[in-house]
């Protein structure tokens, strides 16, 4: 069966339709935000017709789709002509489908010729992904189904709320308990998920690889380590032998906070079960130290020999509809399709050759997601930019100086379904389809494809964003090559990943209705439902250990700033809220932010749960609605981040990225809490 669960800011199940073999009585659940999701597809606010404006002091106007797009293109145009390719940008979005997201870098690099294209993943996936690429050689969410967890011996969260956030797939957990499985849950807060866990640890957010060396600690003190799987299957151990001894479990608990008995305890749950399964997902990967924090969190799952066993190894939950697939085809400013380098010479060339274009017309990486929006309109910087499935004035962090940015661009075009914060600010709005109205393909965490076909027609004056990206390619002289029909852009999407990690080449649209996991390299080959159960794709063939420290965060407390404020979803909403802010039961279950603080914190400032509290950090501050819970550390305040305007919880955070994966500090900064 298939769980469909949060509607994404493509109008895509967010939980990329997870497929979960579990007894039936469990079939057919959905999350609130997936039994709402029908109520925007004939909402007032839906958007049925392109709008434009003279300036951005003027009004916007309906204009007709011939008058959009020729506005769109005659922009990218006088900007190529001014300023050169690199000036137009696109910036794409988690939740659109494969072939979107394989279109729009398709028509980033061949019919614009930038190499300025990101998207929103960049704030969700990237640290995992960058983390599990260097480690196994290949990033998958789940190198192995979902449903496998169920005879999971132990089973270690790191940074997840998944009984909130992907409602359905947290069944897989009821269903682990049932069979005698044991759950250990790392989270700053005691949420839903971590009130069903057999051991619940609550370390100081950004304090989470500490943690995972204090356990590996453990480990290798009692000699529970798997020998021979890493003499024979890795290469790096000894160097993180000799940091993790550094990290005894009292000395972890300092830095942390969780108690050094409860990290002894964690590592022997993992030790001693048959089984066990280390999964990573935003709290801890949200990060100036992500990539590295989830490398942590891979050694223990290698020490103990878990990786490609069955019901055992690493993984990382995905957070966006299209998470997975659409990181993988070329979204991302330094990828190709298939999930290959754009600087890898023989990747270009093949890539190139399906595309009918010369390998050195291709251009090199770009800016991340960050770095592009920050520096729109400056100097160097992109000046008219194309953005699709995504709401950066509102997701983005520092998310203040984002508005500021996309003001100042020449020219701003957004495709999207509702009038969103962002396409608020734009020259052209296009209105596109959602999630019922057309025809395109999913990659799940497990890498299963998922088909999510049309179920109703779009109403009149909308068109899908297949269309739209075909229409602006032709008005920029590309009359072949951008054909708008969902299955012929698979079909060629599947050619382009030829030989990458993400191998679609085996796969067609009849495969993707019988169910089959990437890679398949071959129409005779089944699909690969696990991974590493022979080998790595590594050059050794070998995984890899990283050893990896703690380092104290880039924005530390002080007298000024004495609390840790730390970001996240609710189960009513998601991501920026551009959808679900506009359905109304959904805005009756959560109608405003809040702050989540301890009730000794709010004892210290005299506030109670439903008086107004101000949140400032060194970037700016926001008056929110406080809620007393002492679920939440003393030190920590909780604050949603789907809301805009004066809720926006991401004008607060920290800008600092990772230097690898180029995440941002979402779940870490410094803040004073005082009554307002």
């Amino acid at each position: 069966m298939e769980l469909h669960g949060d509607l994404g800011t493509d109008g895509v199940v967010a939980d990329g339709a997870i497929r979960v073999d579990l007894d039936r009585s469990r079939s057919g659940g959905l999350c609130k935000k997936g039994w709402t999701a029908a109520a925007l597809l004939s909402s007032a606010e839906r958007l049925v017709e392109p709008l434009a404006r003279d300036s951005r002091d003027s009004q916007f106007h309906p204009v007709s789709w011939e008058e959009a797009l020729a506005r769109v293109a005659g922009a990218i145009k006088r900007t190529r002509a001014s300023y050169g390719a690199q000036a137009v940008g696109v910036f794409g979005g988690g939740g659109l489908t494969n072939e979107k997201a394989y279109l729009l870098g398709k028509l980033a690099r061949v019919a614009i010729g930038t190499p300025c294209i990101d998207y929103n993943g960049r704030w969700c996936m990237s640290s995992a992904a960058a983390a599990s690429t260097r480690a196994f050689g290949v990033d998958r969410g789940l190198p192995f189904l979902l449903s496998d967890l169920v005879g999971t011996g132990t089973i270690m969260l790191v940074g997840s709320n998944l009984a909130e956030t992907m409602p359905p797939a947290a069944a897989v957990l009821d269903a682990q308990a049932e069979a005698g499985g044991k759950l250990i849950v790392i989270d700053p807060r005691l949420t839903p998920t971590a009130q069903r866990a057999t051991l619940a640890l609550r370390p100081l957010p950004g304090t989470d690889l500490a943690v995972a060396n204090g356990i590996l600690h453990v480990v290798v003190e009692n000699g529970w380590v798997d020998r021979d799987f890493i003499d024979r299957r890795t290469v790096g151990f000894e160097e993180v032998e000799a940091v993790v001894a550094n990290w005894w479990p009292e000395r972890a608990e300092r830095v942390s906070g969780v108690p050094a008995s409860s990290i002894r305890q964690a590592a022997e749950m993992l030790a001693m079960a048959d089984s066990s399964a280390v999964i990573t997902a935003r709290g801890a990967e949200q990060h100036a130290q992500g990539t590295e924090t989830v490398m942590a969190y891979i050694n223990i799952a290698l020490a103990l020999g878990q990786v490609g066993r069955p019901h055992g190894g690493f993984g990382t939950l995905t957070g966006q509809g299209n998470g997975q697939g659409g990181r993988e085809h070329g979204q991302k400013a330094d990828q190709l399709p298939g999930y290959r380098s754009i600087s890898d010479p023989e990747a270009r060339r093949q890539v190139a050759e399906v595309w009918g274009v010369e390998p050195d017309s291709l251009p090199g990486p770009g800016p991340s997601a960050f770095e592009l929006l920050a520096n729109l309109g400056l100097a160097g910087g992109v000046r008219c930019l194309l953005l699709a499935g995504s709401n950066p004035a509102v997701s983005a962090p520092a998310a203040e100086g984002i508005d500021r940015a996309l003001g100042r661009l020449d020219f701003l075009a957004v495709a999207d379904v509702v009038m969103s914060e962002t396409a608020a600010m734009a020259d052209v709005v296009l209105p596109v389809a959602q999630w019922a109205e057309e025809t395109g393909t999913l990659t799940n965490l497990e890498g299963r494809l998922v088909m999510r076909r049309a179920a109703t027609k779009p109403p009149e004056g909308v068109r899908n964003d297949l269309e739209v990206i075909s229409a602006i390619a032709q008005l920029l002289g590309f009359d072949s090559g951008f054909g708008p029909d969902p299955e012929e852009v698979f079909s060629e999407l599947a050619r382009a990943s030829r030989g990458g990690v993400a191998d679609y080449s085996g796969i067609d649209y009849d495969k993707v209705d019988k169910g089959v996991c990437w890679p398949c390299p071959a129409s005779s080959h089944p699909g690969t439902p696990r991974l590493f159960e022979e080998t790595f794709p590594t050059p050794s063939g070998r995984a890899r250990f990283f050893a990896v420290d703690h380092m104290p965060g880039f924005e530390e407390l002080d007298c000024e700033f004495p609390f840790v404020l730390t970001t996240g979803r609710v189960a009513a909403h998601y991501q920026s809220g551009a959808q679900t802010r506009r359905i109304k039961a959904l805005v009756g279950a959560c109608p405003e932010p809040y702050a989540e603080l301890h009730p000794l914190a709010a004892r210290h400032i005299g506030v109670t749960t439903g008086d107004l509290v101000r949140l400032t950090t060194r970037r700016a501050e926001l008056v929110v609605v406080a809620r007393l819970t002492d679920a939440i550390r003393p030190d920590t305040i909780f604050l949603p981040f789907h809301w805009g305007g004066s809720g926006r919880a991401n004008s607060l955070t920290d800008t600092s990225l990772d230097p690898l994966s180029k995440m941002a500090s979402f779940k870490r900064c410094a803040v004073r809490l005082e009554s307002a």
